[in-house]
Parts: structure tokens; C-alpha cells; sequence
């Protein structure tokens, strides 16, 4: 029974299969419909205010993912597997007439509802809690790391730099999920650095609060595949990840987009080799839906013709792309096709250099990769929404040349 959601995600696909059952081969790329189906993406995307794994928009992703894949003709899995998520009960630091709530890291250490009380000091003393900056990214954050690992402090508070990205909260991932090392870390908005600065020169005694609980659910991840028509060619892997810690539309919507293209457009022009898609979750915690899925498919890494990593960012506004693959090959033909599509990439990771994302997973594998991704003044905050936050005219340029070039895989 189609419903109204149903229907609109059968108007996606229809514009394939209408051309091909009417005999009308139109090209994809020059697709007067493509941009309009991108932006209805993207904002279906927005429409789900959070991603964030095992809750219930990471199941709302999945759902209307699957839905997108039934409305092509296609049944998909939605491969979900047991997982512990965190539930934050109170999350503040508390210093006289002060108060910031926050979230801490995931993979830190936590409290109970008492917290920790002692003075506020600079990171690396002798204080029971130690003050910091903080940015989304690992490379920004040398200090912390080292402090975290040598335990010094009964707990961490750490401040959004804000220069990077806009003032606020940007989260930094917890690539250490299943691993959490050192004390509790409460991320705080960049708002609160000057009290913050304050209460730490004057040794004012504070509470630092990181009260959090597991609780035993499920995530997912989601997958397709279209047969080849030529089942003894290795098949081609196109894989984008589905969560993120807030709504991070031009974060992730990019990737979600293009691999809903990709299926759109093979499923009404079947491809020479097998095409595998997932969408996985567990981004922000250490990648572990991607983990999963290869432990699911221990020699898919290797035995793949190659991997698409559809990454993060390059879908944002102002926002540098990131071009990364496994050979010489593999980086000259895609950046022929950017070319040709007039998209500026402004970084190539060299081939043979580990890669940022999940390409990562494949590199350590030691399988064959094109890997896009790029950078984001929004990087992990809240207010990376639709439309401010997308540039929609680089999406659709990067989408048309990122079809080139899966369609020339799916050949090869």
C-alpha cells in the first residue's frame, strides 16, 4: 500500500524506469530532474532533527532509507544488531552562580550523580579538575588526548574553540566507543570560556557532573544490492555512513544523496558487476556499524574491485573537498571527472597515505578505495541545517561527477 511518503519516494525512481519503459535513454548526468531529487534528499534528511546512533532518528534514517530502496523496485535489509547506548542523565559543571550543561565525551569516563567537586585548574596540574579547549577534530586536540591518558585530573572540562567552526558545541567524535580511556570530559559551548577562565584563576571550587547509564538496544545499517550482469566480475562496494551526533546536514546529506542516485540510476541501467550499497551507522562512535558490517563480510575488503566512501562535508558551504584513493589509477580518473564537472577539489590525500574516514577501514584492510570527503565551518554543530548550511550547486556538480565515475567502476 503506498503512502504519501511512498509515493514520494516513488517519484524519485520514476523518472529511471519512466524513461526506460518509454524507450527514452536519458542520459543521467544531464537528468533535468537530478537537482530537484537532491534537494528533496537533503531536506527529507533535515527533517529528522537527530541521527545519532541506536535513538530513534537513527531508526527513522533507516526506515526512510528503505522506503527510498522499495520505491525503485529493490527490497533492502536493514541489518540491525545489539548495541549499548548512552543515555545522558545530568551533564553540567557548576561553580558558584555558574552553570553549563553540556555532554561528554563518549568514549571518556563518566560519574555518578554526585560528580566530582575540587578546584578548577589548568590542564595538566595538580587540580582535581582540569579546564581545556577542545575542537571537532582529533588533529586539534594533542593536549587533551595526553592528558586523558595520563589521568591526572578526577575529571576534564573542555571548551569549544568556536575559531574553527561557529561558536557553540561542536562534539568530537568517540573513536575509542567500545574502548572509553581516561576520566570524564564534559564538552561545553564556547559561551562559557570567559566565566570558565575566571573561576579557574580565581581557584573557585566546582562540580563537574557527567552522569550517564547504558542501556541495551539495536542500530542498524542498510543495504541493497543489484546484481550484475556478469556475476563472475568482483563487485563494486558504494558505501556512506547514516548518523551523526546532531541533525549535520551538510555533514552527511551529500553522501546519503549520491547513494541513493547510484541505486536510482543502476536499478534502471543494470551495471556489468554486482553493486553493494550499505549505509552504515556509528560514524561518531568509532565507525561500528561499519565495523560490524565487515565482520559480516570478513573478505568483501580485499575481494572487492574497489570501495566508494562517501564521506562527510563536501556538501557544505564554503566548504574545501577532500579527494582520496588507493592508486594512482583510481585518483587520476576521478579527478577527470571533477574536472569535467568544473568542482574544485582542494585537497588529494596521496595514494598510499591512510585516509581520513572510513575509507580508513578499507586502507587497513588493504583493499581499493575512492574516498570523498571535504571540510565544514559547521563541522559537528547544531545549527548545520538545511538551507543555510548547503551549498546545493556543488552537491549536484559533485553528484554528476561522482556518477561518472562509479558508472566507469561499475564497467571496469
Amino acid at each position: 500500500m503506498l503512502n504519501r511518503r511512498n509515493l514520494l519516494a516513488w517519484g524519485a525512481c520514476s523518472t529511471w524506469l519512466g524513461g526506460v519503459r518509454a524507450g527514452i535513454r536519458e542520459h543521467p548526468l544531464e537528468s533535468s530532474t537530478m537537482r530537484q531529487r537532491i534537494e528533496r534528499d537533503i531536506r527529507a534528511w533535515d527533517a529528522i532533527a537527530e541521527h545519532r546512533t541506536g535513538t530513534a532518528g537513527a531508526s527513522r534514517t533507516a526506515a526512510w532509507l528503505a522506503a527510498e530502496i522499495r520505491a525503485c523496485g529493490l527490497e533492502p535489509k536493514i541489518d540491525r544488531f545489539p548495541f549499548e547506548r548512552r543515555v545522558l542523565h545530568v551533564c553540567s559543571f557548576e561553580a558558584g552562580a555558574h552553570r553549563a550543561d553540556g555532554v561528554p565525551l563518549f568514549d571518556g569516563g563518566y560519574t555518578d550523580s554526585n560528580g566530582v567537586s575540587g578546584v578548577l585548574g589548568s590542564l595538566g596540574s595538580r587540580a582535581a579538575i582540569g579546564l581545556t579547549e577542545f575542537s571537532p577534530t582529533p588533529r586539534g586536540n594533542v593536549s587533551l588526548d595526553a592528558a586523558r591518558r595520563k589521568s591526572t585530573h578526577s575529571a576534564i572540562i573542555a571548551v569549544a574553540r568556536g575559531d574553527a567552526v561557529r561558536p557553540g558545541l561542536s562534539l568530537l567524535n568517540a573513536d575509542a566507543y567500545r574502548t572509553p580511556y581516561g576520566p570524564p570530559v564534559l564538552q561545553v559551548a564556547t559561551k562559557h570560556r570567559d566565566w570558565l577562565q575566571t573561576t579557574r584563576a580565581n581557584g573557585v571550587v566546582a562540580t563537574l557532573i557527567a552522569h550517564s547509564t547504558l542501556e541495551a538496544t539495536q542500530a542498524g545499517n542498510v543495504q541493497v544490492t543489484i546484481p550484475g550482469r556478469n556475476p563472475a566480475l568482483a563487485p563494486l562496494v558504494i558505501m556512506t555512513p547514516l548518523s551523526a551526533w546532531w541533525t549535520c546536514t551538510s555533514e552527511r546529506a551529500g553522501g546519503i544523496t549520491i547513494w541513493l542516485e547510484c541505486i536510482r540510476l543502476f536499478t534502471a541501467n543494470r551495471p556489468h558487476r554486482d553493486l553493494i550499497f550499505t549505509a552504515n551507522t556509528g560514524h561518531e562512535l568509532g565507525h561500528v556499524g561499519l565495523d560490524h558490517y565487515l565482520q559480516q563480510n570478513p573478505t568483501l575488503v580485499r575481494d572487492a574491485h574497489a570501495w566508494i566512501h562517501l564521506g562527510a562535508n563536501f556538501a557544505a558551504r564554503n566548504g574545501g573537498i577532500r579527494f582520496q584513493t588507493s592508486n594512482d589509477r583510481y585518483q587520476t580518473r576521478g579527478l577527470r571527472a571533477f574536472d569535467k564537472q568544473n568542482v574544485v577539489i582542494a585537497d588529494v590525500t596521496p595514494p598510499g597515505q591512510r585516509p581520513y574516514g572510513e575509507a580508513r577501514n578499507i586502507y587497513d584492510g588493504d583493499g581499493q578505495y575512492i574516498s570523498l570527503l571535504g571540510g565544514n565551518s559547521l563541522f559537528h554543530h547544531p545549527d548545520d541545517r538545511w538551507p543555510e548550511a548547503v551549498d546545493l550547486d556543488k552537491t549536484h556538480q559533485v553528484t554528476k561527477a561522482m556518477l561518472d565515475i562509479v558508472t566507469q567502476l561499475s564497467r571496469a
